[in-house]
């Protein structure tokens, strides 16, 4: 059944590697600090509700296949059920980790950095308020977030995560954090 929810995220994220280029230890490592793939782009909230019920730590909690194919069918039949979305008691809370160590050397704009960490929907908002260079974004805190239109909690938190690992790789070799 887990396999069977990587199938299907494969598919909405047309053929993308999932893990990307993590080692098989890495994914092992963050699938057991419960991080779960997020949506592709595109995919409706109900499909990708469907894949996190298949990576329930407990398999006792996954569906059954013959679940699986009466949820898909049920989608096929009323595709509104797709935007179906569950409560935050329905679902376990989904780290969102950088699953991909970035390479701060290739990046050249706030703009490529945050199509690296794949929250580019957020390119415009940044430009607006001026947030041209990389120190301007290692100084962003979540009180600033809301301005930049950042309100789904999940996407602050991987924005405040690679703000934190950019701020470590901005800082002097040698620097002590205070």
């Amino acid at each position: 059944v887990w396999s069977f929810g990587i199938v299907m995220w494969e598919v909405m994220s047309y053929g993308e590697r999932p893990y990307w280029d993590m080692s098989d230890q890495e994914v092992l490592n963050a699938v057991e600090q419960e991080f779960r793939l997020p949506p592709p782009p595109g995919c409706p909230p109900g499909l990708h509700l469907l894949m996190l019920d298949t990576w329930q730590k407990d398999r006792a909690q996954r569906p059954h296949f013959d679940q699986l194919v009466a949820a898909l069918d049920k989608m096929i039949r009323k595709p509104d059920t797709l935007q179906a979305g569950g409560g935050p008691r329905d679902r376990p809370s989904q780290a969102l980790l950088d699953p991909v160590a970035l390479d701060f050397l290739s990046l050249d704009s706030p703009h490529a950095w945050l199509s690296a960490i794949g929250l580019e929907c957020y390119q415009d908002n940044f430009a607006r308020l001026g947030l041209c260079s990389f120190s301007d974004v290692a100084q962003l805190s979540l009180e600033d977030l809301p301005a930049l239109g950042v309100t789904l909690a999940g996407h602050q938190k991987k924005l405040l995560h690679n703000v934190q690992l950019l701020q470590q790789h901005l800082r002097p070799p040698g620097a002590v954090e205070v």
